[in-house]
């Protein structure tokens, strides 16, 4: 059986202080790593004889706006069937440079979760095949997911705070 600690020591020996910030929530070995090392730590696993980490299951961005520096979050998710084993990568960006490499050239199913995230984060995807919308119209000038906008109306004169228990 592997376990989140067999591969931590793995990751760690392959690419030292390029992998960091390891977590267990829920059981789930989490990590982050460099916009630089994400292709190959996923690579890395996917080849590994014995990891065999070998489907993609989501790619996913989060937006953390207070958070200097580090204002968007990539997040991939793999799974070996094998071993029945998970875990959750981590890769922070800055909001002046939110580029990251593709990894369509490891998974094929990578091109529709990056054009997704691209679509609602706007994060870039260099080297993808095809990066523009999935789901939204082409035309459309701001990325949805972002938090740019205030959770509610203010100009909304129906929404009594009283009815709502506020």
């Amino acid at each position: 059986m592997l376990t989140n600690q067999e591969v931590a020591e793995g990751l760690l020996e392959k690419f030292g202080d390029q992998v960091f910030d390891f977590e267990e929530p829920y059981g789930l070995l989490t990590l982050s790593t460099t916009r630089e090392e994400i292709i190959p730590l996923m690579e890395f696993l996917k080849d590994h004889k014995h990891y065999q980490v070998i489907f993609l299951t989501d790619i996913t961005g989060v937006q953390y706006p207070d958070n200097a520096g580090k204002e968007y979050v990539v997040v991939y998710h793999m799974h070996s069937f094998v071993h029945n084993f998970r875990i959750r990568i981590k890769v922070a960006l800055s909001a002046a440079d939110i580029h990251i490499p593709t990894a369509t050239g490891l998974f094929a199913s990578a091109n529709w979760m990056e054009r997704e995230t691209y679509d609602f984060f706007g994060i870039l995807f260099d080297g993808h095949p095809n990066l523009r919308r999935i789901l939204n119209i082409e035309e459309m000038d701001y990325f949805p997911m972002r938090k740019e906008y205030p959770m509610e109306d203010a100009t909304r004169e129906d929404k009594i705070d009283a009815l709502f228990g506020r």
